[in-house]
């Protein structure tokens, strides 16, 4: 078994830890915002990029075969997903990727539909491409999300909507979409003419049951659907700027190399491949590791938080690494930074950032040591 190594990243220029007065109001908060941990990356990952720094020569390189080889492997093995090496293509991020595709799939002034409370690039992935963002609220009943789909279906006849973000599972409320979900969402924008781009960075941090559901599995859908995900997540690569593009459908590829042609974004980052091509080779004891100490982490908040704090809502975590809480029974919106920040010494990420009705909700960073997710529970039920 793998040993799991915390690192403290204060002081390493870590977005997380260091210089948070630009998003908060004061440095030396406790870092629980970022999705990204706090874990050293699997040691075969560290090995392989240790050859790569003492080989010395960092010139133009070519994704072997091997790496996609790992990769596809990888999907079938762990998510029955048979995905074949020409469907591939690369991005330096997810977000990149899918702000490309809104570009290549709509016009200026064309819907985009979001499913809120969501990751905060979805909302602007609309905005900053001359799109209009559509938000179709997901129902929160006591902590648990549903689909509102006479909502979404309504949004998706009447918003001139050309393509739907979606996140699976999904980022913040921490959902793992069931199959039948899956297939009446894609069955609607089949209906509606709609694009949609499935965001699955986080399929691999599901906790049992239910598991992640490639959507891209649920019916014949390759026509309207691409998927991305990426190693980032899964392994905590996210500064090797390395992400995978699944797109099975022909036509839907040669637009997307005509598109990025244009901008020369078709090879990757050299260490990006090398760590990747490791972690979806050896990688899988170390994130069984990251499984169990997220979810003991989970329980922590669960068990030590909510005895002290009974109103405040925590929702059940089926995927990600991130815990949403609601802390509306005991701060106001408008008392949320002062509270969180200034008595409780938190940097999280605030329900406000990700649209809907959130505004008295925090996301919470699991992939950290336990102490740190204590500290954060000590703090939270002393000051409510």
């Amino acid at each position: 078994m793998e040993e799991l190594i915390y690192r403290d990243r204060r002081g390493t220029n870590s977005n997380k830890w260091n210089h948070l007065t630009g998003r908060f109001t004061r440095e030396g908060l406790l870092g629980l915002w970022v999705a990204d941990m706090d874990f050293a990356a699997p040691a075969c990952v560290r090995e392989a990029l240790r050859r790569k720094v003492d080989f010395g020569v960092f010139g133009y390189d070519t994704a072997p075969d091997s790496y996609y080889e790992a990769f596809i492997r990888w999907e079938k093995t762990y998510h029955g997903y048979a995905v074949q090496r020409d469907w591939l293509r690369y991005s330096p991020g997810v977000v990149a990727a899918f702000n490309w595709f809104v570009q290549l799939f709509t016009q200026p002034g064309d819907g985009v539909l979001v499913q809120t409370p969501v990751y905060y690039p979805f909302l602007s992935a609309a905005t900053d491409n001359g799109c209009r963002l559509i938000c179709s609220e997901l129902v929160n009943s006591d902590g648990v999300y549903t689909i509102d789909f006479a909502d979404f279906e309504r949004k998706l006849a009447e918003e001139r909507v050309k393509v739907f973000l979606l996140c699976s599972p999904h980022n913040p409320v921490g959902r793992v979409w069931r199959r039948e979900e899956l297939e009446r969402m894609l069955s609607l924008c089949r209906q509606y003419g709609v694009r949609v781009i499935a965001d699955e960075i986080h399929h691999d941090f599901t906790y049992g049951e239910p598991s992640h559901i490639p959507t891209a599995t649920v019916g014949d859908h390759d026509d309207m659907l691409v998927t991305l995900t990426a190693p980032s997540k899964t392994f905590n690569l996210a500064g090797l700027k390395t992400s995978v593009i699944i797109i099975p459908d022909p036509e839907l590829r040669k637009s997307w190399d005509a598109y990025t042609g244009k901008l020369h974004t078709d090879s990757g980052n050299s260490f990006g491949v090398t760590a990747a091509e490791a972690a979806y080779t050896g990688g899988r004891p170390w994130l069984d590791q990251v499984l169990r100490t997220v979810r003991g982490n989970y329980e922590i908040l669960r068990t030590e938080l909510l005895p002290r704090k009974p109103d405040l809502r925590l929702s059940p975590l089926e995927g990600t690494y991130l815990a949403w809480l609601d802390l509306g029974a005991y701060v106001r919106p408008d008392q949320m930074v002062d509270v969180v920040e200034g008595k409780c010494g938190l940097a999280v990420d605030y329900g406000s950032w990700f649209g809907g009705n959130a505004a008295t909700h925090i996301r919470v960073n699991l992939a950290t040591r336990p102490e740190n997710i204590r500290q954060a529970a000590d703090a939270l039920a002393e000051h409510l």
